[in-house]
């Protein structure tokens, strides 16, 4: 079982960008530092948490030196509400031209059947 604080765990520090994993150190550096103070003047409560910080910073810096090492990775960064709505744009366009492609090629047909009926019935009136 892990000791630290849980929203430390390694899967949610996967889940950091680096800025993010960057203020997470700091803050648990600042925490280390307070409580080591507290210690030193007698005011600690719970002696635990100062491994639990220890480890806390000791998975941070795991996780930058992973991503240094390109063995972890960062977690892609989600596409830009702006490049999703021109990606929607640009396949609505297209559905469009697909649309009249579609509808040219059946009045296309449509004007051939017409051109074959009128060549049926100039046959059958020459003939009568």
């Amino acid at each position: 079982m892990a000791v630290g604080t849980k929203d430390l765990a390694p899967e949610q520090l996967r889940g950091l960008d680096d800025t993010k994993l960057a203020d997470e150190l700091k803050k648990a550096k600042e925490e280390l530092f307070n409580l080591r103070f507290q210690s030193a003047t007698g005011q600690l409560d719970n002696h635990g948490r100062l491994r639990a910080v220890k480890k806390d910073i000791a998975r941070i810096y795991t996780e930058m030196r992973e991503r240094e090492l390109g063995i972890g990775s960062a977690p892609a960064a989600p596409k830009a509400p702006e490049k999703a709505e021109k990606v929607e744009k640009k396949a609505a366009k297209a559905d469009k031209k697909a649309d009249k492609a579609e509808k040219a090629d059946k009045a296309e047909k449509a004007d051939k059947a017409e051109k074959k009926a009128k060549k049926a019935d100039k046959a059958q009136e020459a003939d009568a």
